[in-house]
């Protein structure tokens, strides 16, 4: 995923030296056992337990989070002194509140004589995030035919780790934890980092607890037969007010909450099929991807995933926006508008910053303050920078919005002067990255994994490395400058732009496809040897179209081959390859949004049947997945008949562009395009995967229009009537 992330090794594997210091993810704590239950608001998420706990521990990731610190690292219900039982634990469908319903165990006396029958008392936590607070609704109810006493008990704790120090990081030195300060129904945790910064969670309680600790409150409640009480718990990041919590500001809360997913949800084509499965499946996408968004000055922002993840990627967004064009242009608009705002104007080894150059990553935590982690604005990304400018002209091309790319064209000229100046280390006319202290990525494309980069041999390549996606994306980044600058009236920059990609095209064709490998190689090392080794990174070549269509043959069958495709999707590595591994972060899984964007690229040259293939292996692993949800990777075990995929253990779910995959997948198969000139919506050769007959889109923008269609398989042909049709708009389909 950008990996996504500041993070050099996330395997399971022991790192050596190189790999602590590029901040790895520790395997110790699989989050796929804990399968935990996740929420999200703005620059706040939240990581359960199926009870509601967040329970504290070596390699924990669970607890409430905020602006990178952990704000509450324990919280652990009991009632009459014991764990209550599990009944069901579930998110809504569109991610707005966690509800888990529990119940009583056996109660026993001194003697052992059984006082309280298991299954009497009904627990229902309600929770949810908004605005830097977890809010919490806990109702008790009583479904004996005698009065109970019931002791709720609650106990809770905030180490205000940074996450960083979460994800495995060890610190030699740390801040001060400050005394509680109790009321009589709410305590104050504070804590003071190195950096001075004071950091504070105010948990608030209605009604008043029987007893309040600095780590524990305590509720005896008398209950009637079949009455239900009532508790409410606010949980808040640095509030500045004690303001008393009231059953009427928890219900105005989550009323707010529910109504600002609708409002951003509601710009999104609507998506229904005859497959009730993939009908979940892509309710959780968009789902994921509302949740995600965290609203900036400059529109909405999707952060790149969660636990580790939640924060600005500029890779990430770049990736998600251009998945999801087809679906709310909106999106491509806030990432395009952060990422200009915040593009680079000085060099700054520190961060890997160069002007022009566009963020990888911003942290807010107390490391990032101090520069512990490199991470506070860093810039350490090769390929961030070319994908904005095709991002601009993407969005230029899906809404006609001139006015906004015109306010873009100084960041896009910035962003197309690094790709000279900075980009060509050499200049050989290929893009090369390397790290510019020994603080930062070692590697600096999306497989940023300190072994991702090899000889067929195995040994790892030296920098400065010139991977093979990236000369792709700079292909798309020129063809999309031609475009802006037709568009902008100076035709003779388009003419210029046109040229250098198709110059870039036969220089790429030279010096990386390998007849022998029937693939582009992975990359050019520092020596400019080729890394003779084939991946997935070839397969975007098909993505931006800088593959001469007569490679395309041969290299769709080496993407598709059994050494690569395994059944659930395309590895990043085949088993052929020296360094494959099944288990590992970029040698041998499966990420979804890796294959999407392969299956985008087959698509573009005609191949739906293969798109088709990654479409419906992916599908068949979500059906084994909980709640319907693509997780950041999987490890690329051959599939199995009547078996699962296996689950890499410490992957972010939910994860923006794994969330966007089966979205853009779906695309490919139906060749969706938009044309705001017409307006025009066109099928280009739609092609339904096995498992749907049927698909509705609703809500389809396009030039101050929409229109609503269904695509249905009949016979052996696709068709497209227009159920709806808002405008002018037309909707054409190609053969």
């Amino acid at each position: 995923m950008s990996n996504i992330s500041a993070d050099s090794n996330s395997g399971a594997v022991s790192p050596g030296p190189a790999a602590v210091a590029q901040f790895f993810i520790p395997a110790a704590a699989s989050l796929q056992e804990r399968r935990p239950r996740t929420l999200k608001h703005g620059d706040t998420f939240a990581v359960f337990d199926h009870n509601g706990d967040a329970l504290s521990g070596p390699g924990s990731p669970e607890g409430l989070f905020h602006r990178d610190t952990r704000y509450l690292s324990h919280l652990y219900l009991t009632i009459t002194g014991q764990r209550p039982m599990l009944l069901s634990s579930t998110l809504r469908d569109d991610n707005a509140t966690l509800t888990c319903d529990l119940t009583n165990p056996d109660q026993f006396d001194d003697k052992g004589r059984l006082v309280l029958g298991h299954d009497t008392i009904h627990l229902r936590r309600s929770r949810f995030l908004w605005n830097a607070c977890c809010y919490e609704r806990l109702a008790v109810r009583n479904y004996d035919e005698r009065r109970q006493h019931v002791r709720i008990q609650i106990a809770f704790d905030a180490d205000f780790a940074d996450l960083f120090e979460v994800r495995g990081t060890a610190r030699a030195r740390r801040g001060r934890h400050l005394p509680a300060v109790k009321e009589q129904d709410s305590i104050l945790l504070s804590y003071i980092g190195l950096d001075d910064r004071k950091r504070s969670t105010r948990l608030s309680f209605m009604p008043e607890p029987t007893e309040i600790r600095s780590d524990l409150v305590t509720f005896d409640l008398h209950l009637e037969p079949h009455e239900t009480k009532s508790l409410f718990i606010q949980i808040g990041c640095d509030q500045t007010s004690a303001d008393r919590l009231s059953r009427l500001s928890f219900f105005l809360a989550l009323r707010d909450a529910r109504r600002a997913l609708r409002a951003s949800s509601s710009r999104a084509a609507l998506i229904a099929t005859s497959n009730e499965i993939f009908n979940e499946v892509s309710r959780r996408s968009v789902s994921d991807l509302y949740m995600l968004l965290t609203d900036k000055a400059e529109g909405p922002y999707p952060y790149a995933g969660i636990p580790w993840f939640s924060t600005v990627f500029g890779r990430d967004a770049l990736i998600t926006a251009l998945q999801t064009l087809w679906l709310d242009p909106e999106i491509a608009r806030g990432v395009l508008g952060y990422l200009a705002a915040n593009q680079a104007t000085t060099v700054d080894p520190a961060s890997d910053a160069e002007p022009g150059k566009i963020l990888h990553e911003t942290r807010y935590g107390e490391m990032a303050e101090l520069g512990e982690v490199p991470f506070g604005r860093y810039y350490g990304s090769v390929d961030s920078t070319p994908l904005f400018v095709m991002l601009a002209g993407a969005y230029l091309q899906r809404t006609g919005d001139l006015a906004t790319v015109d306010r873009l064209l100084p960041y896009v000229e910035a962003a197309l002067t690094w790709i000279d100046e900075y980009g060509d280390r050499d200049s050989d006319g290929f893009v090369e990255y390397g790290r510019l202290t020994e603080e930062g990525l070692i590697n600096q494309a999306w497989k940023d994994s300190h072994d991702s980069v090899f000889h067929a041999d195995g040994t790892l390549a030296r920098g400065p490395i010139a991977i093979a996606e990236v000369q792709a994306y700079v292909y798309g980044a020129w063809q999309s400058a031609a475009e802006i600058f037709r568009r902008t009236g100076r035709p003779e920059r388009a003419a210029r732009f046109l040229a250098r990609a198709e110059g870039l095209r036969r220089a790429f064709d030279i010096s990386f496809f390998d007849e022998e490998l029937g693939t582009y190689v992975l990359a050019l090392d520092g020596d400019k040897r080729p890394c003779r080794v084939r991946s997935s990174n070839a397969g975007h070549t098909l993505f931006t179209g800088i593959a001469y269509p007569e490679r395309v043959q041969q290299l769709t069958r080496t993407l598709m081959s059994a050494s690569s495709f395994c059944g659930w999707g395309i590895r990043t590595i085949p088993s052929t390859e020296a360094r494959y591994n099944p288990m590992s972060y970029h040698n041998g899984s499966i990420w979804p949004h890796d294959n999407a964007l392969i299956a985008s690229g087959l698509a573009r040259f005609g191949y739906r049947v293969e798109a088709a293939r990654i479409f419906e292996g992916l599908f068949a692993a979500a059906t084994y997945i909980d709640l319907r949800r693509l997780p950041e990777l999987l490890c690329g075990m051959p599939r199995q008949r009547a078996r699962g995929p296996t689950f890499y253990p410490v992957a972010c779910s939910p994860q923006a562009w794994a969330a966007a995959a089966p979205l853009s997948l779906l695309q490919s198969c139906l060749g969706l395009d938009f044309d705001p000139n017409g307006p025009l919506i066109s099928f280009n050769m739609p092609r339904l995967p096995s498992f749907l007959d049927e698909v509705i889109l609703r809500r389809l923008l396009i030039g101050g229009g929409s229109a609503d269609v269904a695509i249905r398989r009949s016979g052996g042909q696709v068709v497209v009537d227009v159920i709806n049709r808002q405008g002018n708009v037309q909707v054409l389909i190609t053969a």
